[in-house]
């Protein structure tokens, strides 16, 4: 099936998030770099099968196709999303939640801040944020600041101007938060202890063309740029993206 990549300009009309999400399911090569975020997500939050998760912007994406047992989320009324709601205030009870997981969402909270919040009130001691986010390498910045639409502030606030759900953003926010600020993050919030800053995704996201063009590189390529990827040095320099944890105490 050909891919169309003529979707909607507007990033804030729901119909692009779901053209986002048909195409991500038709380009093998980038539906493979979810599925290794996905299974990370797994590994790293020690999945319970009985536990209570929760997906924040769900979606673009297909993380309930693995993980049957978490609860899809998105701010927009979206198909093949169960809830409706704000990321700054979450429908939870106190300590319910064993897990929270989100791609590329945090940077497009207005206050992310009433985000870690609801987060650490919501959810279990124990309980995870695990989250693929931009982060602030030599060659990101560079990129991030040059050819992408979306800002890329290493000096900004806490804050970021509300222009839509997509439209608004600043790709430096989970950095700012924990790297940049992280003393005055855990002053903030004491019961949120930040686990890890992982930077990855040094090529891959780049050469799959993304949800806006063709793949460069043939998919039997795949492994090859994943281990190229693996190469010490490689993730601190050229990583794009990131896996930020943090855990409840």
């Amino acid at each position: 099936m050909a891919i169309k990549y003529d979707f909607h300009t507007d990033l804030d009309d729901p119909k692009t998030t779901i053209q986002h999400r048909d195409i991500i399911l038709a380009k093998n090569f980038l539906k493979k770099i979810y599925l290794d975020w996905y299974q990370n997500f797994i590994d790293t939050a020690k999945l319970n099968p009985n536990g209570k998760y929760l997906e924040i912007g769900s979606g673009g994406g297909f993380l309930k196709d693995l993980m049957p047992n978490v609860i899809t989320s998105d701010i927009m009324p979206l198909p093949h999303v169960e809830m409706e709601f704000s990321a700054e205030v979450l429908p939870f009870k106190d300590n319910e939640l064993d897990g929270i997981f989100m791609v590329n969402v945090l940077h497009h909270i207005p206050h992310p801040y009433m985000f870690f919040r609801e987060a650490e009130r919501a959810l279990k001691p124990g309980g995870k944020i695990v989250m693929v986010e931009p982060v602030n390498t030599p060659v990101s910045r560079f990129i991030y600041k040059n050819f992408h639409h979306e800002p890329f502030l290493p000096k900004g606030g806490w804050e970021i101007e509300s222009t839509g759900p997509l439209s608004g953003a600043n790709g430096a926010i989970p950095w700012i938060y924990m790297k940049r600020d992280r003393a005055k993050f855990e002053k903030e919030f004491p019961k949120l202890k930040i686990e890890k800053v992982q930077p990855h995704t040094a090529f891959r996201y780049t050469v799959s063309g993304g949800v806006s063009r063709k793949c460069l590189v043939p998919e039997w390529s795949y492994g090859f740029w994943k281990v190229v990827e693996s190469f010490p040095g490689i993730p601190q320099l050229f990583g794009m993206l990131g896996t930020y944890v943090v855990s409840k105490r």
